[in-house]
């Protein structure tokens, strides 16, 4: 078993990552980095670059986490691909983070992250940005 977090750097990203390698470390068992930006991200189009890859491997290595990094390309459908890795890694948890929004937005919050909330047959932890994000087990 795993945790799935999805990355993209961002401070939800960080977020996600920060949180979902506390859950893996908490659990003894290993994480798997989704970083797969959508076509249309308010980021940069492209994956990370491999220094960052190596950065994030190393952060999960500093709490003694094993972690591969999963960059499968720009989906159209983010929570298909959240479903077929999460299946494909035997994920305990998904870890996503989630950003602010207005009335309008969380109106039609028919994102990716509600979707991906709704869809999977596993638990799903949801966090959003915080200034000196930490998780009290």
């Amino acid at each position: 078993m795993s945790i799935l977090i999805g990355y993209v750097p961002t401070p939800e990203g960080e977020a996600a990552l920060e949180a979902g390698l506390q859950e893996a470390q908490l659990r003894q068992t290993n994480a798997v980095i989704l970083n797969s930006p959508r076509k249309g991200a308010p980021v940069d189009a492209s994956l990370i670059p491999e220094e960052q890859v190596a950065e994030l491997i190393r952060r999960a290595k500093a709490r003694g986490v094993d972690a591969v990094v999963r960059q499968p390309g720009h989906a159209d459908d983010l929570t298909e691909e959240f479903i077929e890795l999460a299946e494909e890694v035997d994920a305990s948890l998904i870890v996503i983070g989630l950003r602010k929004r207005s009335q309008v937005g969380k109106f039609i919050m028919g994102s990716h992250a509600q979707r991906i909330l709704l869809q999977v047959d596993r638990p799903v932890l949801a966090v959003k940005a915080t200034d000196g994000f930490s998780i009290d087990h």
